[in-house]
């Protein structure tokens, strides 16, 4: 069992789970959208822009209210909050580059593992944030 220090945590947990699982199933029903969702993004600079100042306020939320470093679960949500911060001021700053990128994620090579990878962690975040216990810590 995951012992976490707010119970914030365990909701975002669940939160971003959902999230990741549901992706991760989506590039393997719905490859071509994601294809189609890229080239529209990229077609569309207005779109880039506002897309970035919505992940880049996500984000800035997100570390504002769950910025916890004190236990592992806290840690890995930490980081996802920070991701979705650099991710929007990605898309602000250097929007063709951040999209080559993700561009790249498509590829036959890394397409399956980076699909696998958002199913496996979206689950593992599930769990812990369904089956966690907030406000102790394990002592040491």
């Amino acid at each position: 069992m995951i012992s976490t220090l707010s119970p914030f945590t365990l909701f975002l947990a669940k939160a971003f789970g959902a999230y990741m699982l549901l992706a991760g199933l989506s590039f393997f029903t719905f490859k071509d959208r994601w294809v189609k969702l890229l080239d529209d993004l990229q077609a569309n600079t207005a779109l880039v822009y506002v897309t970035g100042v919505l992940v880049f306020a996500l984000g800035c939320g997100l570390v504002y209210s769950h910025n916890i470093w004190v236990d592992p679960l806290a840690i890995i949500i930490s980081i996802i909050a920070w991701a979705a911060l650099v991710e929007g001021a990605l898309f602000i700053a250097i929007p063709e580059i951040f999209l080559k990128y993700s561009f790249s994620l498509l590829r036959p090579a890394t397409y399956t593992p980076f699909a696998i990878f958002a199913i496996l962690a979206g689950l593992a975040l599930l769990i812990c944030g369904f089956t966690g216990v907030a406000g102790t810590l394990p002592s040491a």
